[in-house]
């Protein structure tokens, strides 16, 4: 028995100092638990001694509900993030912009200037909530920009799922008391954020960064999208918040109805556009360059470059374009985009689930509750005015606004979505027919059912013999296929593209959706045990190439790989790995079958 106490004692103490180690619970929560047990143990051997099991069980029954209410007492309170790491960081000079005057602080070895949390527009609260983006109001005095904004109203991750994901995917977790705090959500989050090269400077080309999160979650003090390795190099780094999920991209008829412009359900890329007017007429306070903006993006961050880049509301706004993962000019783009009609179909379903009759009821109805709602909005849409048509056709009349273009994908974009599905050899050509319908059996000819590589292989992944073969069709229907259509078109019109395939393998993330991003933005040393040297070789790389891109229009520069632009014809990319060159596209042979099949959707 006191084997089996003992063994009892030690699994309870290590799951609930797991559980608050994951669940980010300060460290009162760490105290009261170390506390309870010794407390236990005392009560337990002593008073309880000689009396009854059932009495005994009893005892583990209260040990296991003060945890759950020393859980409740220790949950990670809400902090702002700061705009740097540095402990009383220096202010900067003040900077005077369309509403007020304004400063930041420098980073570590102040070599930046950091300014976060900079208003592009009046918060969309009340009768704002679904109105186009309203210019910001003034201020008086001295605005102080050192501390990021609340995040968009997003469905919050619970801590200890999100620290499970950090430890088994991204392998980022580390024990630590230091992130026993939560990113403080609100309504109120259109900000940006800007990283500059310290000093006095003119005319610095500007990097203008939309993040990514399928249109659903997502924040710009993210780690991965920090600018300050950018701005080391001479360009300024912009970055900002936008409307997500039902605040971003619900519509609704009333809502076109009161619209002077007509529009509904694209919300989230008005914010986008109006922050881009933002660093438009404001950038040069900062040093920037006002007729050099490049607009760039990361999963559904890249298609929103990419309807920026259609939209009629975006031109004269910036001159070049970078889309990392993603993409909208498919003839139907497989994510991030959907019809109007559905649109509207969809925000009926979430006036019902709320018992809303009309937009003044739904409006009425508190953020924390509506951003509850059981449908996912995350897609924008053709509503005649930031959108007006299909994106593709838009392409094909060359009124696309990009002058040039860098763009690319990763080896396993798809993996990770993937994970929860099992791909047998029976079941492989069906499940392969949701984005390639009649040509399916084409596709799997092809591509021969094989098992997910052993370095993508996940404790959750459910597998199967056809699993891996499965995973690349659907890396190219999900994400390279936009890349290359959108390649396409720019070729075709005679404007400068560039494309890389990015197969690097690593200690983090990898070639998985979003692996490059450490790399291109300069993050790696948030993790640097996760990455060796020739990681920080590549990064070093394709910093340049992003840095002389946005300077320039050319990725290409002393000391560099040549980078060819794209060919159709050849299929051509620049592979971003252990080995930095030229290849032919490894998916070209299925492109032609995904030309077929979107032809059918016409």
């Amino acid at each position: 028995m006191k084997i089996l106490f003992a063994v009892t004692f030690f699994i309870v103490a290590l799951l609930d100092f797991s559980v608050l180690e994951l669940g980010k619970n300060t460290i009162i929560g760490w105290i009261l638990s170390v506390c309870a047990f010794l407390v236990f143990l005392y009560i337990f051997k002593v008073p309880l001694s000689d009396r009854n099991n059932w009495i005994k069980l009893l005892s583990w029954v209260c040990l296991f509900a003060v945890l759950v209410v020393i859980g409740k007492i220790s949950a990670p309170p809400v902090r702002s993030i700061p705009a740097v790491s540095a402990k009383d960081p220096v202010s900067t000079g003040v900077v005077t912009v369309k509403q007020g005057d304004l400063t930041g602080v420098y980073n570590q070895d102040e070599t930046v200037e950091v300014y976060a949390g900079i208003p592009y527009a009046k918060p969309p609260v009340g009768e704002l909530r679904w109105k186009e983006p309203q210019e910001p109001d003034s201020w008086d005095g001295v605005r102080v920009c050192n501390t990021f904004a609340p995040m968009s109203m997003q469905q919050r991750t619970n801590p200890i799922f999100g620290s499970l994901t950090d430890l088994f995917v991204t392998h980022t977790f580390r024990v630590s008391l230091k992130d026993n705090f939560l990113e403080p959500m609100s309504e109120d989050s259109l900000y940006l954020n800007i990283w500059k090269p310290a000093g006095t400077a003119e005319k610095l080309p500007v990097i203008f960064f939309i993040h990514g999160g399928s249109l659903t979650g997502g924040q710009p003090s993210y780690s991965e999208y920090n600018g300050e390795s950018l701005a080391k190099r001479g360009v300024i780094v912009v970055n900002f918040g936008y409307r997500l999920n039902v605040f971003g991209y619900y519509a609704d008829e009333e809502l076109a109805a009161e619209s002077p412009n007509g529009t509904t359900g694209n919300y989230g890329l008005l914010d986008q556009i109006q922050a881009l007017k933002w660093v438009k007429e404001n950038i040069a306070a900062f040093g920037g360059d006002p007729d050099n903006i490049t607009i760039a993006g990361e999963s559904a961050g890249s298609s929103s470059v990419n309807a920026i880049c259609v939209s009629p509301l975006a031109e004269g706004l910036f001159r070049r374009a970078i889309g990392e993962s993603s993409g909208i000019t498919a003839i139907k783009p497989y994510h991030t985009f959907r019809t109007l009609e559905s649109a509207l179909e969809m925000g009926k379903k979430i006036r019902e689930e709320f018992g809303a009759k009309s937009i003044s009821d739904i409006r009425a109805i508190d953020a924390s509750k509506l951003v509850n709602t059981k449908y996912t909005n995350s897609a924008m849409t053709v509503d005649g005015y930031a959108i007006t048509e299909q994106p593709y056709v838009t392409y094909e009349k060359g009124k696309n606004h990009e002058e040039a273009l860098l763009n690319g994908f990763n080896t396993h974009e798809a993996d990770l979505f993937m994970l929860f599905n099992k791909v047998s050899s029976d079941n492989y050509e069906k499940v392969v027919s949701s984005v390639l319908g009649e040509y399916a059996a084409e596709a799997v000819k092809l591509y021969p059912p094989k098992e997910v590589d052993p370095k993508y292989h996940y404790i959750v992944e459910r597998g199967a013999e056809a699993k891996g073969s499965c995973n690349e069709i659907y890396t190219v229907g999900w994400f390279s296929y936009s890349h290359y259509t959108w390649s396409r078109y720019m070729q075709e019109q005679g404007r400068p593209v560039w494309q890389y395939y990015f197969s690097k393998n690593n200690g983090g993330l990898g070639s998985n959706h979003a692996g490059e991003m450490p790399y291109c933005y300069g993050n790696l040393d948030k993790q640097p045990d996760l990455y060796n040297d020739s990681d920080m070789q590549l990064s070093e790389i394709m910093m340049n190439y992003w840095v002389n891109f946005a300077r320039t229009g050319d990725p290409n520069g002393e000391g560099l790989p040549q980078w060819d632009q794209y060919k159709a014809e050849e299929c051509n990319v620049m592979e971003f790995g252990d080995n930095n060159s030229m290849i032919r596209d490894p998916y070209a042979d299925l492109y032609p079958l995904f030309d077929k099949y979107q032809e059918t959707l016409k």
